[in-house]
């Protein structure tokens, strides 16, 4: 129930395509890296950790699931490209399920940011680019630690519309493991953004160039993907102010009000924006307001989520200011927080998260040993 001092604009019902959700608290995706290796199926401990975080009427957005091998930019990710891995996230749907939860695949190719033992071949970008890989900030993660990229090369123009079927496969996969739908990964300087941005897509094909050149990988992976799902339980991602992995383009208003127009008109289950506030693993400016779900509204008409060092104040906020996001999503907060729904609707002090176990791989330390508030009250008072 939710009390007279705590944020209730984020506790009213909201539709999401044809499902409709109990609250607008959101568990954003977030890169765990406690998949089995090398077989990128979701075990036991992924079975936990979704199952904890879970609430009556919440959506959980999966951490990202690589499409493909070649897609899979880093050690600990899980896949969702064979029947092990399908079935290794069924067990999760269905935990998440039993407590009348809602949860979306989140899809994911790494393009250029990868590593010959995660992709087991020679990561792909829409262009060559050595200082990419020069760059000494551009590492990922390996059984070793974390380790410069690999020297990437540029897809050929014949081997595009493959990566748009390894997506469409992977909506497939979704629907068989249970997943309410799904999202696709076009932020961070990942494979889907690489394309949108000049400063990583530097072709002269029908894939390059032009705005309409740049989002078309983009709009046919949407169109795939909707073919097997339906719009309304597809969504997509966007970041249009980071710089992670060396992303940039040359007029990102330009071409980010121009991928949101054409998104529009697709009848997406929702658009999921990336605040400036955050930029990959950092948070940038807490104090930073929702500007950017503000400035897309405007060429966005449909339900859209914003992310970004959110806290329970400031999210209410966003959602009350009635000009931007519908829901929030919490990232870290949701790590520390089983139970976070609950404790906002209850005006609880929120666990503090170490962010030293953020990525380490197929630990449970700093994963699934965060309690709920009423069992860690109770444990420290016994």
């Amino acid at each position: 129930m939710v009390t007279s001092d705590s944020p209730s604009t984020l506790f009213t019902p909201m539709q999401l395509g044809p499902l409709t959700l109990g609250h607008r608290v959101v568990m954003a995706p977030m890169t765990r890296q406690r998949a089995e290796q090398p077989s990128a199926v979701p075990g036991d401990l992924p079975l936990e950790y979704y199952g904890q975080r879970a609430s009556d009427g919440g959506l959980i957005i999966s951490e990202a699931i690589a499409v493909s091998r070649l897609g899979h930019g880093g050690y600990g990710s899980p896949g969702l490209w064979n029947d092990d891995q399908v079935a290794g996230w069924k067990r999760i749907t269905d935990a998440v399920h039993a407590k009348g939860g809602v949860i979306y695949a989140q899809l994911w190719h790494t393009g250029r940011r990868s590593h010959v033992t995660t992709s087991f071949q020679t990561p792909v970008g829409p262009s060559l680019d050595p200082s990419f890989w020069a760059n000494p900030a551009n590492t990922v993660s390996t059984e070793q630690g974390y380790a410069p990229v690999s020297p990437h090369r540029a897809l050929e123009l014949d081997e595009i519309p493959a990566v748009v079927e390894e997506f469409g496969l992977a909506a497939r996969n979704a629907a068989a493991a249970g997943f309410d739908g799904v999202e696709l990964h076009a932020a961070y300087g990942f494979l889907l953004d690489q394309f949108l941005q000049d400063g990583s897509n530097r072709r002269t094909d029908r894939y390059g160039g032009s705005l309409d050149n740049r989002i078309r990988l983009l709009m046919e992976v949407v169109d795939a993907v909707s073919a097997v799902r339906g719009a309304d339980r597809v969504a997509v991602r966007i970041s249009p102010s980071s710089t992670f992995n060396d992303i940039h383009d040359s007029d990102p208003h330009a071409l980010f009000a121009h991928v949101v127009a054409a998104l529009d008109g697709v009848g997406l289950a929702y658009l999921h924006v990336i605040e400036p506030r955050v930029s990959g693993f950092t948070l940038v400016d807490a104090d930073a307001g929702a500007v950017a779900s503000q400035e897309l509204r405007k060429s966005f008409t449909g339900t859209m989520i914003a992310a970004g060092g959110f806290e329970p104040d400031t999210a209410a906020a966003a959602i009350s200011a009635g000009n931007g996001a519908d829901l929030i999503a919490f990232a870290r907060h949701f790590v520390s927080n089983p139970d976070l729904p609950d404790r906002i609707a209850r005006g609880l002090p929120l666990s503090p998260y170490d962010r030293d176990t953020f990525y380490t791989p197929l630990q449970a330390h700093g994963y699934v040993d965060y309690l709920p508030f009423d069992a860690a009250d109770a444990a420290v008072t016994a």
